[in-house]
């Protein structure tokens, strides 16, 4: 039997999901062509989007598309499309990241666990906010724990000494960053201050911000700098925020790829049990530090992310690019 063919209505409706992803400052480095004849999506790297300084072997990068990936199959499952990727397909196209053909569902239902994640993708927002000091309950940590698993990642919550690590490897990191210029000038060239905050569609606007730090210990990134935000306000966050470190076995790009699907397999969960999560990567942008985030006593492999898990306000929606800029249909 040929399959039907794919409106481009439902191509754009799957594309707006999966943008809707996090990513390093974010930059939103995906592309996406459509091949109509082949039902195939391909995702590519926009290397216009890189950041050479801070991320200068396209770890962060990698891990942003590929939670767009999940989201595109999330989405592509709710929409009853059964999807089937193939990660880094053509190794003499190395920005060519994955590919998704669109199949019909074969008979068999679609993945309902994925399907009922699909809410979640639209109320997930990064929240730069305090949160509460509120125990997480253990049966929720473990399914977050159980969704990186789905993906071929692990999630460990470190022990409290090795969060005290943590918090001080992010202090190194932030020193570091304050006295580097080419550091500064990438977060400067993704922030969207005044103005220009309000018609921004990518980049981190300085109504994400969240409020300065007064107090506390949560591992959360000024993206101000030294630049005045008017009407900001500074509040005290947690002393004992409750971190989470996301791992894969490996460190090549399919493992940064599988990296960036388990994370937002993890914030779904998270939003949909109704947790406020933040990301912070100062430390893994480092590569002397980075190696010091591995929790020794329960964790292996390699920390790709680190999480902030808690309750409190949800962040404000950071703005998107149009889908018109991200998608080519063929």
């Amino acid at each position: 039997m040929v399959p039907r063919p794919l409106d481009e209505r439902t191509v754009a409706a799957l594309v707006a999901d999966a943008t809707a992803a996090p990513s390093m400052h974010n930059a939103q480095p995906w592309r996406f062509r459509f091949l109509a004849g082949e039902r195939r999506l391909l995702l590519s790297a926009d290397p216009e989007r890189a950041m050479p300084r801070t991320d200068p072997d396209e770890r962060a990068l990698h891990l942003g598309c590929g939670a767009a990936l999940f989201n595109l199959r999330v989405s592509a499952v709710h929409a009853g499309l059964d999807p089937r990727v193939r990660l880094l397909p053509a190794p003499d196209v190395p920005l060519l990241l994955a590919v998704v053909d669109l199949a019909e569902p074969d008979g068999t239902p679609p993945d309902a666990p994925l399907a009922r994640l699909h809410p979640a993708i639209r109320q997930r927002h990064a929240s730069r906010y305090p949160f509460a000091e509120k125990t997480v309950p253990v049966p929720v940590l473990d399914r977050l724990a159980e969704a990186a698993a789905e993906e071929g990642a692990q999630l460990v919550l470190p022990h409290p000494w090795h969060t005290d690590t943590v918090l001080d490897l992010v202090r190194d990191a932030e020193s570091r960053e304050a006295m580097t210029p080419q550091a500064r000038e990438e977060i400067d060239r993704w922030t969207r201050l005044g103005p220009e905050a309000a018609s921004a569609t990518d980049g981190v606007p300085e109504y994400a911000f969240g409020p300065r730090k007064a107090g506390g210990r949560a591992p959360v990134r000024d993206f101000a700098g030294d630049r005045p935000v008017a009407d900001r306000g500074a509040a005290s966050f947690e002393q004992t925020p409750r971190l989470a470190l996301l791992s894969t076995p490996e460190d090549r790009p399919a493992d940064w790829l599988r990296a960036g699907q388990a994370l937002e397999r993890v914030l779904l969960e998270a939003t949909l049990a109704e947790l406020v999560t933040s990301l912070t990567s100062h430390a893994l942008e480092e590569r002397d530090l980075r190696r010091l985030v591995r929790d020794p006593g329960s964790g292996a492999g390699q920390v790709q992310m680190v999480l902030r898990l808690g309750y409190g306000p949800r962040g404000p929606a950071s703005p998107r690019r149009p889908v018109r800029e991200v998608l080519e249909i063929t």
